[in-house]
């Protein structure tokens, strides 16, 4: 099996336009759901590149999946954002708690909802941080963000005079 690129979005489902009100008779297209996934490590301690996303994009979610456990004594934070240095999810926080193996609960940042339900018009560069107050040691995990693949300006489907 191989890869393959498309200009998205993907529009699938069996009813394009609507022509009535019953199932079956109402749009039910929709865009694909997409991921990228990128890894980091303790080290990744100045912001790291794992993810570009398609300009018009949504992001839906980002997980982080914690295959090594982080051990720093205090303040474990993995922080997602954008290359301009804008928060987007953050794993951890101030805690004495490491972070240990599994899938740690992201919390997208709702003071940048916009730049989540479109990145804009341009590629939008996803960077990953780690941080502690503490020793840091040990620590690895892999960073996916999961996103709707949409035209460059936000579209999930062409204008109807474009059907």
């Amino acid at each position: 099996m191989g890869f393959a690129t498309h200009l998205g979005p993907w529009l699938l489902g069996t009813v394009k336009n609507t022509t009535g009100t019953t199932a079956g008779t109402i749009q039910n297209t929709g865009t694909t759901q997409v991921t990228q996934t990128g890894t980091m490590t303790v080290n990744t301690t100045t912001a790291t590149t794992f993810a570009v996303i398609p300009a018009g994009a949504q992001i839906t979610n980002i997980f982080c999946d914690i295959t090594t456990a982080f051990s720093g004594t205090t303040g474990n934070t993995i922080t997602i954002q954008t290359a301009g240095g804008t928060t987007l999810a953050t794993v951890g926080g101030a805690t004495t708690t490491p972070l240990a193996i599994g899938r740690a609960t992201t919390t997208l940042s709702g003071t940048n909802m916009a730049t989540i339900l479109n990145v804009g018009t341009t590629d939008l560069i996803l960077q990953v941080i780690y941080a502690c107050a503490g020793t840091a040691s040990g620590g690895a995990a892999q960073i996916t963000v999961q996103y709707a693949v949409k035209d460059s300006s936000g579209n999930s489907a062409p204008p109807a005079n474009q059907q």
